[in-house]
């Protein structure tokens, strides 16, 4: 994924050496053509596995997911912070944030999510991975099957990936962030 490794380069900025912004053009204000590759890019990394839905959190993986779920042609379920009222029967679990240093709960409706479906879980941030264990929950509740974990930017030097690895998880980082110093963000090497 070069040209996610470009731009991150170019545009991203390390706020500190553990918070990275990117919300210039992946979750702020988004890059289309960068998010219709990235959607692509998953697609290959998990070429041959079944794939029934793609999951994610709103609302920053919502882009990459939609152009996942687009390129897969399958159904993009998001999960909401925030349960409507319209809602009555749910799968819910409470995640810690990070950036957002605050639990939220995320509620999926009990319509989208059933048993035996094989679920891709996508998200735009990999941090400690909260995020993906509470989609995790979520699945689990529907007794449906997780088949892989895609993440658009992984923060390499966080516990995120050990994590997900412990779970059992399939997991493909498009872009792997190996450390951020004094504004400067050194990214792995390009798969």
């Amino acid at each position: 994924m070069k040209i996610l490794h470009d731009i991150i380069l170019k545009d991203g900025l390390a706020l500190s050496d553990s918070i990275l912004k990117v919300d210039s053009f992946v979750n702020h204000q988004i890059d289309p053509k960068l998010m219709n590759q990235v959607g692509k890019e998953f697609v290959k990394r998990f070429q041959g596995v079944k794939i029934d839905k793609v999951l994610t959190i709103e609302a920053s993986g919502i882009a990459p997911a939609m152009i996942t779920a687009l390129e897969l042609g399958v159904p993009m379920v998001f999960a909401k912070k925030h349960k409507p009222i319209t809602m009555d029967k749910f799968y819910s679990t409470t995640v810690y944030s990070f950036t957002k240093q605050t639990n939220y709960n995320l509620t999926v409706s009990k319509e989208f999510i059933h048993e035996g479906e094989n679920i891709l879980l996508i998200d735009d941030f990999l941090s400690a991975g909260n995020a993906i264990l509470g989609l995790k929950d979520i699945v689990n509740q529907g007794g449906a099957n997780i088949v892989g974990v895609g993440i658009v930017i992984e923060k390499g030097f966080k516990e995120g990936r050990t994590n997900l690895l412990k779970e059992g998880f399939r997991l493909e980082s498009l872009a792997i962030v190996e450390k951020m110093e004094k504004g400067k963000i050194t990214l792995n090497e390009i798969k």
